[in-house]
């Protein structure tokens, strides 16, 4: 049976030279801190890391603060800003934040428990693309707003949000600005300049590099609170004996994302859009969820009336294919997705929508296995649907 791993926005496999270079690293044992031979060996390889990933996103090396991941490194610049639940004199003035409504779990849910700390939120809406209007953002801002944080693509749909027009909305304000960049790192070109953000999320297990290791952009000159106080690790700003192996493997991945993403987003925009035109001949009343031009170019979240998308996943994988529902970090959840119901998708059709990722593994004979696949899963599936029995 063949396998087709199209989840690439939950998790990538890592990279060949990835895996070579940290097995050539598991020597290295020092402690990144200490100031022998082992431990200087150790930190030289961990600052060539931190250039590595400061190069992916035109930062300079001293912008970068390693850490777990995505889910931390979000935590971190909502928490670290509205210090919530104690007194610090780094927290910046005011206490209302805006975000949006489609936001990953490790944003909205950090919304929801700095709001119980006293803190403000809005939630900004989306248009039926997933598209959130600068104007709107404009118009939610306060004399006590604090922070302003915008994911730049979209986990489940892959819409790609206008970054930079909101940094400068932040900027015409004075309001600090974070955007949770997992999911574009490594697959469009980002650049934190041109952008203007002030806080950046990345992490190296969307980039084919371990799971565990992550890093945060923080311009030059902006303080924020620790979010793990302890040591002198990473500048003082996260305490802990660094995760050296991770660290060197994000930056490996960080050195080939740089290589490899102007051939690659091209060939995979081009493998995505002839997936979805594919299932849209092959299946009636197929719809794309998300914006059609304006997404990454691995993602195509697609729509199938009358039937149960966690039925699909089973059935697709029985046959070696491997999809989503939507974001992993929601998969244990049997609600609707709460991006789709945001778009203002119906709630039985957001129950059938499935997202496909596409990445470096993938091929044009992957794609003519799931046309050949899933058209008859579809059709199996709908003939015992009450929805489509009632059509």
């Amino acid at each position: 049976m063949r396998r087709v791993y199209m989840d690439n926005n939950a998790t990538t496999p890592i990279h060949p030279e990835v895996m070579e270079a940290l097995k050539e690293s598991l020597g290295l044992y020092g402690n990144a801190s200490s100031h022998h031979s082992f431990g200087m060996k150790a930190r030289e390889k961990v600052e060539e890391a931190r250039a590595s990933v400061a190069r992916l996103i035109g930062a300079e090396p001293e912008e970068i603060v390693f850490n777990s991941g995505g889910t931390e490194g979000n935590n971190y610049v909502i928490k670290g800003l509205t210090c919530a639940g104690r007194t610090c004199a780094i927290r910046p003035s005011g206490n209302h934040i805006i975000t949006s409504a489609i936001e990953h779990p490790s944003v909205l849910n950090v919304a929801k428990c700095v709001e119980s700390f006293g803190i403000e939120v809005t939630y900004l809406p989306v248009d039926k693309y997933g598209l959130i209007d600068p104007d709107d953002v404009e118009k939610a801002i306060k004399d006590s707003t604090c922070l302003i944080s915008i994911m730049y693509a979209n986990n489940e749909t892959g819409t790609i949000e206008p970054i930079e027009e909101i940094a400068q909305i932040a900027r015409k304000h004075d309001i600090l600005f974070h955007t949770d960049a997992v999911q574009a790192v490594g697959k469009i070109p980002v650049d934190v300049n041109e952008l203007g953000v002030d806080f950046l999320t990345l992490s190296g297990h969307k980039i084919y590099g371990p799971k565990g290791i992550g890093a945060l952009y923080i311009r030059k000159g902006r303080k924020i609170c620790p979010l793990i106080d302890g040591g002198h690790q990473e500048m003082s700003l996260r305490a802990g004996t660094e995760n050296t192996l991770g660290i060197m493997g994000l930056g490996k991945a960080a050195e080939i994302a740089a290589r490899e993403m102007p051939q690659e987003k091209e060939r995979l925009a081009a493998l995505r859009d002839r997936l979805y035109e594919g299932l849209a001949e092959r299946i009636e009343e197929t719809s794309l969820n998300g914006h059609p031009t304006k997404r990454l170019p691995g993602t195509a979240n697609i729509g199938f009336k009358y039937v149960e998308g966690e039925s699909i996943l089973l059935r697709l994988d029985m046959e070696g294919i491997a999809v989503s529902t939507g974001s992993a970090c929601t998969s244990d959840s049997l609600e609707p997705s709460h991006v789709l119901l945001a778009m203002g998708v119906p709630a039985e059709e957001a129950h059938g929508a499935m997202r496909f990722s596409l990445g470096r593994e993938n091929t044009d004979e992957d794609t003519d296995y799931v046309l050949e696949k899933l058209p008859p899963i579809i059709q199996d599936l709908r003939q015992i649907s009450p929805l489509y029995a009632k059509k």
